[in-house]
C-alpha cells in the first residue's frame, strides 16, 4: 500500500513514517521545505505550500490512504497572530487536499486525520468517550480549532472516501515534545505541582500512537477514536511519579493558577484544564497498548 503523509517532519510524522517504511509500506510525504524532499527506497517527498495554494499533484499517484498530521504546534504563546496560524495550518492544508482530490482522478480510499481531545469538556472523575453530547463538548480556542479541524476531515466523505479522526492526548516521547519540558525542572530540582494538581491529563506514548495509526490503517477503521492511554493521570501524580523515578524531591509549593495565567496567558489552559478521555473504543477494536500505564512509560522514556 502507498500512503501519503502530511506533517511528516514533525514529532509524530517522523516516527510514523519510519515505522511504516519498516513495515514495507511505500510512503509519499508533503513538505513546505524543499530541502527536505528526499527520495529513497519506498519514500519520496513532494512540495506544497497551502497558504499559497501550491501543491505537487504527483504526490497522490497510486496513493490509497492519506494521513493528515500537518498543523502548527500549540506549544507556543498564543498571540492573536499565532492563533490564526494554529487554525489555518490545519484548515487550509485539509481543504487543499480535498480540493485537489475533488478535481482529479485519484486512488485515495481512506483519509485519516489527526485531531485533539480539546473537544471534550473538563472532567475530573468521568472519562468521556467519543460519543459526546452537546453538554459534554469543550469550549475555548482549542475546542473551536478541533471542531473546525474535524469538519474539514468530514468533507472527504463527499468524495466517497472513508474518514477517520484520531483525537490524540498529550504525546510523550524521549527527545521531543511535552514530556521533555515537564521533566526539565524536576530534574533540576525545581519541580512543582501546577495549580490545584487535580487536573487530569490524557496522554499516550509515541510508540503506541504510531502503532495505533498503523492499526487504523491496516484494519481500515473509520469514525472517531480517542488516542490516549487507558490510564489518564493527574498533574500531581505525574509530577511526583517523575520525581520518584529521577530520585528527586518536590519541595516547592504548587504554582498558583493566576501565576500561570499571567506568564502564559490563554495558553495556560494547556496546563490547567482537566482532560479525561476514555480509549476503550480502540481497545475494543483489537488494539493493545504496549505502554498502558505511566510507570512503564516513564521508565522507557526518561
Amino acid at each position: 500500500m502507498k500512503v501519503l503523509i502530511t506533517g511528516a517532519t514533525g514529532l509524530i510524522g517522523t516516527e510514523l513514517m519510519t515505522y511504516l517504511l519498516s513495515k514495507n509500506y511505500e510512503v509519499n510525504f508533503l513538505s513546505t521545505d524543499k530541502n527536505k524532499l528526499v527520495k529513497k527506497h519506498n519514500c519520496e517527498g513532494f512540495y506544497w505550500n497551502p497558504s499559497k495554494g501550491e501543491i505537487d499533484s504527483r504526490a497522490f499517484e497510486d496513493v490509497e490512504t492519506i494521513i493528515h498530521l500537518a498543523g502548527a504546534t500549540i506549544a507556543k504563546r498564543w498571540t492573536n497572530k499565532y492563533k490564526k496560524e494554529i487554525l489555518e495550518s490545519r484548515i487550509l492544508s485539509a481543504k487543499m487536499l480535498y480540493n485537489t482530490l475533488k478535481t482529479s482522478n485519484h486512488s485515495v480510499k481512506h483519509f485519516i486525520s489527526a485531531s485533539g481531545t480539546a473537544c471534550y469538556k473538563q472532567t475530573f472523575d468521568v472519562a468521556l468517550s467519543e460519543k459526546i453530547t452537546e453538554t459534554e463538548c469543550g469550549n475555548g480556542f482549542l475546542a473551536d480549532v478541533v471542531k473546525e479541524w474535524e469538519k474539514c476531515a468530514d468533507l472527504f466523505q463527499n468524495l466517497n472516501i472513508k474518514v477517520t479522526k484520531v483525537r490524540t492526548g498529550v504525546v510523550f516521547a524521549k527527545n521531543n515534545g511535552a514530556l521533555l519540558e515537564i521533566v526539565k525542572p524536576i530534574k533540576l530540582g525545581f519541580g512543582a505541582v501546577l495549580g490545584k494538581g487535580n487536573q487530569m491529563m490524557s496522554w499516550i506514548h509515541i510508540d503506541d500512537l504510531v502503532r495505533l495509526y498503523t492499526f487504523i490503517l491496516d484494519n481500515k477503521l473509520e469514525g472517531v477514536y480517542n488516542a490516549s492511554s487507558p490510564e489518564p493521570i493527574s498533574n500531581k501524580k505525574l509530577t511526583y511519579t517523575i520525581a520518584q523515578i529521577l530520585n528527586k524531591k518536590i519541595w516547592l509549593p504548587a504554582v498558583p493558577e493566576f501565576v500561570l495565567k499571567i506568564l502564559l496567558g490563554e495558553m495556560s489552559s494547556l496546563l490547567l484544564n482537566s482532560n479525561y478521555v476514555n480509549s476503550s473504543k480502540i481497545r475494543n477494536a483489537g488494539f493493545q497498548f504496549q505502554f498502558p500505564d505511566i510507570n512503564s512509560t516513564l521508565k522507557d522514556l526518561i
